[in-house]
């Protein structure tokens, strides 16, 4: 009997990716959250799975060779977990690269711009002082707004971004739903919107989406922002 997977998480875009996996692939994981607006992901223990102190990671107790595997970092643990149950990666090596190269146009490309454009436009103007800064966010609202483009054309003739439906969805996905909070005309996007929704009906990435999604706000505050945007000295 294949045992859990842990999951160390906290409902973000990038964690949503992997809870989406999880589900997707039928995979039994026992969740442990990670505060980011608390400092958890600064722990001694954190560390040790996920030395950039950042989240999502699992640990495998069935990794390779039977042995336990920590993994850190969203599109390593996507391509861990494709791997080991043989889905949603392709076939073929073709069809693998293709996957493969849209997975990190995500990482690249939209999650940091995203990132920063939420960071610009939503937290900034809430820090004390507040940080209105138009050249930011100008730059990075309209970065996203090119990278929807491409995924927009890239959709014009196709349902999902690699062939079938992948890991590269399950990872943009995520990132791509937040498109109100990064300021994006939707209507300039039809065929991204149409693909936002035929992903978002899957009964796996409801789950996903919505696992622990009651403590989503709990990193609004001025306080968690010390956590999440400052620098803890972690000598």
């Amino acid at each position: 009997m294949t045992q859990p997977i842990e999951l160390h998480y906290w409902p973000t875009p990038n964690g949503w990716k992997v809870s989406i996996a999880l589900h997707e692939m039928d995979l039994p994981y026992d969740l442990r959250l990670v505060n980011i607006g608390a400092g958890d992901q600064f722990k001694p223990e954190f560390l040790s799975i996920s030395p950039n102190n950042r989240m999502p990671a699992i640990v495998d107790p069935d990794g390779p060779d039977g042995r336990p595997i920590l993994i850190f970092e969203s599109g390593a643990i996507l391509q861990y977990l494709a791997r080991k149950t043989g889905r949603f990666h392709g076939t073929t090596e073709r069809e693998r690269v293709e996957v493969d190269q849209w997975l990190f146009w995500q990482m690249g490309g939209v999650g940091p711009m995203a990132g920063q454009a939420h960071h610009f436009l939503r937290y900034a103007p809430e820090m004390d002082p507040p940080q209105v800064l138009p050249y930011a966010q100008t730059r990075y609202r309209n970065e996203v707004a090119r990278l929807y483009g491409v995924l927009d054309r890239r959709l014009a003739d196709r349902e999902y971004v690699a062939g079938d439906y992948s890991i590269a969805d399950m990872a943009i996905w995520p990132w791509a739903v937040l498109w109100e909070g990064q300021q994006q005309d939707i209507t300039r996007f039809p065929n991204m919107q149409a693909w936002l929704d035929r992903v978002g009906a899957r009964p796996a990435v409801q789950q996903g989406y919505g696992l622990a999604a009651e403590l989503r706000n709990q990193t609004s505050s001025r306080e968690s922002h010390k956590h999440l945007f400052g620098q803890p000295d972690q000598r």
